[in-house]
């Protein structure tokens, strides 16, 4: 196949030799004019490039090297956006993983030159798709933390399948048994037992950047966690028997559903000299809670932070809250809630991590069912290296919670020593890094444990394995 250019401007700038009146037509195979367009475009004439980028797409709209020398000529003419969606088409209709790389690669620089960094960042993560190499995932991985830092938008976003042996939080037992004693005649119902199936999550994120200096960063932020629950056969059949036998409904999926959506501001700042990177922030936020396709609360909330860093490569955090929860759909959603935390992290020779938290957390609400203190201590350990193409880490977490005064049997009479729950769980985290997409990873989670209680509605037990994706960046 042949394509005519017109000869005598491209003969002048092409070739040296043809003759200054001569107005004939040259004309060119494809390649030929490939090579002229690149032979234009490495002697510094975008113009011509363009010209004979346009007569190759003429011939060909689908030739991704007419596109990619498109997108270079513009760019040279300084127009970014044109170059910029030159360089899409490239990227559309290449065949091979290399050229595809490529022209991802232009795209994200042309977008961050023509001031969209959200959109740099989504061109570096398909360059990731088709990157060539390790060390070019790598390279990636630094481009993308610098995009991180440029750009004042931030997103996150993660999403999970988790199958677990108690969807609702159920008890292990039909037998309400408070203090070892059985209440006579008193069984629960299908939504207090523990029900099988799986637990969908969806948590996303985004965060603008209002001001930033040398020492201190405020931001605005949302997020949106999602929870749907689907129930096993089992379950079903178990819930359907319960409910027929104590005269209620049989619970549905969206019984079990949940959703929470919330906006922060928070304002971080150095605190200290600047050598032990000190810091400390203050946040507001205010949110919402549905569960079961009802809203539960709204709430406000204030929280603070304070982080040292020490030379041995430890760190330290102590944070606090304090919350309101208000325009409740029952006086046992009503609660002021009062947070202390400390972590501690400290990265061993090795480059494993060792991490200790501790949370208390007290809840005066307008139910005394649901005013109550609890604690809890995690101890994690994280390798700092892969094991094979996965990264590992684990947790031991232990939970103790203590209700004063508790309400419960039929007919309704308080607790004798109120309602005390203790709880233990381990979990097992593995990130397989090096089989990403667009520098997403899946990432496996094993967690399993009990929670003890001297009311058997809180006795329960979980097993569950959830599988999500993850950003490596």
């Amino acid at each position: 196949m042949r394509v005519a250019f017109a000869v005598f401007t491209l003969a002048l700038n092409i070739f040296a030799s043809a003759p200054a009146a001569d107005e004939a037509e040259q004309h060119l195979s494809l390649d030929q004019g490939r090579v002229l367009a690149m032979h234009a475009l490495k002697t510094g004439k975008p113009q011509l490039t363009l010209q004979l980028s346009e007569a190759l797409l003429r011939a060909d709209p689908k030739d991704p090297l007419a596109h990619l020398l498109q997108a270079a000529a513009f760019a040279k003419l300084n127009d970014a956006r044109a170059a910029r969606k030159s360089a899409v088409r490239a990227y559309r209709f290449s065949s091979t993983s290399i050229d595809k790389f490529q022209a991802a690669q232009m795209a994200s620089r042309l977008a961050l030159v023509s001031g969209s960094p959200t959109l740099s960042q989504v061109w570096l993560r398909r360059t990731a798709i088709h990157a060539p190499d390790q060390k070019s995932k790598e390279l990636i991985a630094k481009d993308y933390q610098t995009l991180r830092r440029l750009n004042p938008w931030a997103f996150r976003i993660r999403a999970g399948l988790k199958p677990s042996s108690n969807v609702n939080n159920g008890s292990d037992t039909t037998l309400e048994i408070i203090d070892g004693t059985p209440s006579l005649g008193s069984r629960f119902g299908p939504r207090s037992v523990a029900l099988s199936g799986v637990i969908g999550t969806l948590d996303l994120g985004a965060s603008r950047r209002l001001h930033q200096s040398q020492h201190s960063l405020t931001t605005l932020s949302g997020r949106l966690y999602i929870q749907r629950v689907a129930l096993s056969s089992s379950a079903k059949d178990l819930a359907a028997a319960l409910a027929a036998a104590a005269g209620t409904t049989v619970p549905s999926n969206s019984e079990f559903g949940s959703t929470y959506a919330e906006l922060s501001l928070r304002h971080a700042f150095a605190v200290g000299p600047e050598h032990e990177k000190g810091s400390a922030s203050v946040g507001l936020t205010t949110a919402t809670s549905w569960y079961g396709e009802k809203k539960n609360y709204n709430l406000a909330k204030v929280s603070g932070s304070r982080s040292w860093q020490f030379p041995s490569g430890t760190g330290l955090v102590i944070d606090g809250v304090v919350e309101e929860r208000f325009d409740a759909r029952s006086t046992s959603y009503t609660a002021t809630v009062l947070g202390f935390g400390a972590s501690l992290s400290h990265k061993l020779e090795n480059g494993d991590k060792l991490k200790l938290t501790l949370g208390f957390r007290d809840t005066d609400s307008g139910h005394v069912n649901s005013s109550y203190s609890t604690g809890l201590v995690r101890l994690g350990y994280d390798f700092g290296k892969s094991l094979g193409p996965a990264r590992f880490s684990t947790g031991l977490i232990l939970g103790y919670s203590d209700y004063p005064v508790y309400l419960a049997g039929f007919p309704v009479t308080p607790l004798a020593n109120g309602r005390r729950d203790k709880s233990i769980y381990a979990d097992v985290n593995v990130f397989f890094e090096r089989y990403d997409y667009a520098g997403f990873a899946p990432i496996l989670r094993l967690r399993t444990g009990r929670k003890t209680s001297n009311h058997s509605r809180f006795e329960t037990r979980e097993f569950s394995l959830s599988v999500g994706v993850e950003s490596k960046f």
